[in-house]
Formats: structure tokens, sequence, C-alpha cells
């Protein structure tokens, strides 16, 4: 025997009839081989009932498992062991009403979710892809079904006459629902008006931290049906988490997310579109010093953490959603998002991002340049007067966007109005911030471009970096 036990192959020294739970197990999953008298080492120690197990096994395993397998009579060095070989079932196989299933090297009893979704797998379906008995097409919103089609025909995905089609019409050519006119659940997801009404965590959640899960600052919720949540993802990120430094090119004035943007969408789309819905939300937590960006569901069967940065093929989780996605024309139809995302991080010099099976779901951990750091570590060590912590904080809060109200920044610092207050006045005290315009449409400065500066100094340093 030249292989050790593995994903398909197990060994035994004697038979015994529990043993039908690995072969329902291989049958369920990628099929594989079980030998009888031989151990864990390998070595062949032999079966004194070859003939009689010749026998009883086959009829074993038809019996309990309704399959037909390979048993074969092998001999070495005078001793007879038996070898089972098992090919994978298109149908689930149970085992006294349970389904096992080979994982690695080990053996698993599938239930809930899990069983659900090989039960889908085995049936040539996806979750997304199932019929919601409670939908309507009043439950659609057509103005999602115009966003899709703009993007569609713009992408040369579909043609122009597809704005004049019914929103009946436009789901079926998206196989979104059926010849009876029920809709799919991925309908719902994409088109719905409050897909929350189905899938109570179908949201997209964003927390502000500083260095740890453990300091929240700010949070917000996107109920959103699918197909629009990444814009109002990254238009948030742009507008309230990220920052986007000031440059000049001659007269113009320039600003450039800190992040890729095109990376950064692609990331999202990534998220949306392989999600476990019947799990958790997607979370993304927003650091100092990076993103961390969850959607639950592990990497495909075909897939490791390692294979998933080089060429590969694609194994969409939700193939409605996906192929919704590749018909806007926001992903490719050929397993490169990850790639994308990479490529667009090395396009401008950032640290590539990583990625790791984590807690039942894929994490993408995207790491930001130090210009908000660098920003706020050249104000607060040139201030007259050392700043505490929370007023330093205010000040982030500013840099990040000059819009932001007082009321706002006591809500993210969770102070009350009046400490915000005094922490505003002891910034304009020492001719580090400064008003210009009223309390609803007015906007803070810092004072003498000292943001735009530091941050341009940051920028050309880079630059050097690279070169």
């Amino acid at each position: 025997m030249q292989k050790s036990e593995s994903q398909n192959i197990e060994y035994k020294e004697s038979w015994r009839d529990e043993y039908l739970k690995w072969i329902c197990g291989f049958a369920n999953a990628h099929g594989g081989r079980i030998y009888i008298g031989v151990a864990d080492s390998k070595k062949i120690i032999g079966v004194t009932d070859a003939k009689r197990l010749m026998e009883n096994i086959p009829n074993k395993i038809v019996n309990y498992l309704g399959i037909v397998v390979d048993v074969n009579l092998l001999t070495n060095d005078n001793k007879e062991y038996i070898e089972i070989d098992i090919m994978p079932s298109n149908i689930p196989i149970a085992y006294k009403g349970e389904y096992h299933y080979r994982s690695g090297s080990t053996k698993q009893v599938l239930k809930g979710v899990a069983l659900q979704q090989f039960i889908y797998k085995k049936m040539g379906r996806s979750w997304d892809d199932i019929e919601n008995e409670r939908a309507t097409l009043d439950d659609i919103d057509r103005s999602a079904i115009d966003y899709f089609l703009k993007k569609a025909i713009t992408s040369d995905r579909m043609p122009i006459t597809s704005l004049n089609d019914s929103t009946g019409d436009i789901l079926y050519n998206l196989n979104l629902i059926t010849d009876e006119g029920k809709l799919k659940n991925a309908a719902l997801l994409l088109f719905g008006k409050r897909p929350s009404k189905f899938f109570t965590l179908a949201d997209f959640r964003i927390g502000r931290f500083i260095r740890s899960e453990h300091d929240l600052i700010t949070q917000d919720i996107i109920e959103s049906n699918i197909i629009e949540m990444a814009d109002k993802v990254v238009e948030l990120l742009k507008t309230k988490y990220l920052m986007s430094p000031i440059d000049y090119k001659g007269l113009d004035r320039i600003e450039t997310l800190e992040l890729p943007e095109d990376a950064l969408r692609e990331a999202v789309f990534n998220a949306i579109i392989h999600k476990d819905y019947m799990g958790v939300h997607i979370q993304l937590k927003v650091y100092n010093d990076r993103l961390e960006l969850w959607n639950e569901g592990n990497l495909p069967d075909a897939l490791t953490v390692e294979t998933l940065v080089l060429p590969h093929r694609s194994y969409p989780r939700n193939r409605n959603i996906a192929n919704t996605f590749y018909k806007a024309g926001f992903i490719e139809s050929w397993g490169r998002g990850i790639s994308k995302i990479t490529a667009g991080f090395k396009r401008v010099g950032a640290k590539a991002p990583t990625f790791e099976n984590n807690d039942g779901g894929v994490l993408i951990t995207m790491y930001r340049p130090n210009v908000v750091e660098s920003v706020i570590d050249h104000v607060v060590n040139n201030a007259e007067e050392k700043l505490i912590a929370r007023q330093q904080d205010v000040l982030n809060e500013i840099i990040k966007n000059n819009t932001i109200s007082a009321k706002q920044l006591a809500d993210i610092l969770n102070v009350n109005d009046r400490t915000i207050q005094r922490d505003l006045d002891k910034l304009k005290m020492l001719n580090l911030i400064d008003r210009e315009g009223g309390r609803k449409e007015g906007n803070w400065i810092v004072v003498k471009d000292v943001v735009k500066d530091v941050v341009k100094d940051v920028v050309k340093d880079e630059q050097i970096k690279k070169q």
C-alpha cells in the first residue's frame, strides 16, 4: 500500500457494519476507496473470512444505501484483503435516515443548513434558484429592474429593446421566475422592494473601529436589493468612512480615494454574490489601518485559499445572482474577481489584500495607506497643547468629512452635545479648525490647509519609495 489515509482513502483492519456510514460519506462526496484488512500504517494484515465478506458487503451496501459499488478481493504475500471502490453519487445517499459526507480525512453527519445546501447541490440547483411561495410580482421594484437594464445595455450584454419588456419577461429571460409565475429567491434579493420581508439577514453592515473590534465608534446598516447594494456601500465608504486625499494638477483639484475604487467595488460584488443567504449579514469593519470584509459561506470544495489567488474556474454559490451581475456588466464570468481585486491594489502600489477562511466564511483584508494617521499625528504633534484621545477622534472625523455636524460627532463618539462643543472650541482655540458658513450648510476647514500639505507629503514620500 503506497497511499496514506486521505480524503479518498480509508484503511480498516476488519469489517464492521458501521463502515456503511463511511461508504455513504464517500458516495455523497467525491468517491473513494476503503481497504479491509489493512492497518492505518498501511501494513496489510489480511482478513480470515474473505469469501463471506465478498458476499455480505455488496448485499448490505445495496440494502442499506441503495447503491452498487465494486468490491474486489486482492492478495499480497498470500494475505487476502478487500478493496471497496465507491463512485460519487449524483443523488443524495442516506444511511438509516442520516446523510454522511466525507470531508478531508473525517466523516460528518450533515444537518440543518449544511444538509439543505448539500441536497440543493446534488439536485443541480442553488439556493437562489428555489421558488419562493410567498412572493408575487408586486414584491418586485421596477426601478431596480430599470437600473439593471441601463447597466446591462451600457455593457452590451442586453439589447436596448429590453427597456420595453415587461417585468415578468425580464425576470423570465434572467431565469428568475418559473413557467408557472413563481418568483425565485434570487429575484427577490436582486430586485425586491423589501428583501428583508423574505430574508431577515440579507443586509450589509459597516462598522468603524479604531484598532480592534472592541472600540466600535459608528456603524451603518444598508438594507437594499442587492443589485444596487454595491453602489450604496461604495458611496457610503467614500463619504463617511474613507479618505480622498486632495492633490492639485496645475489648477485642477484632484481627489482620489485612498483605496483603488474598482478593486474595492469588486470585493463588495464578490461578497454579495458568494454570500450564503441562509447565514448572517455581510460585515465590513473599517479600522485605522485596514478594511475587513467578511461574508458567510466557505470556499467551494475545489478551491483553497492558496489556489484562490491563482487563475481558476468560476464556482458561483448563487448561480442566478452571479448571472444577473454578469449581465449588468458588474463582473466577469471566468473566476477573475479575486485576481482583479489583487491587480487593482498592485496597480496603485498598495499592499496586496489577503484572503482566508474565517468563521464559516471568507474574509478579505484590504490594507489602508497611512494617510489618515499621518495627518492626525502631524496635527496632534504640532498642536500648542496636547489633545486628549476624544479630541483627536473629533479631528479625525472632521478630516474625513468636513460637513459633519456637531450632533453627528456627538452620536459617533457617544458623548453629549456639550462635551462635543467643548472639544470643538478647544480645536478652534488651538487654530486647528475653523467653521465656514452656517450650522446646516457650512463646513469645517483645517486651518492653513495642514491636511492637504501633509497628505501631499505622504503621497510624495510613497512615490519616492516606489521609484
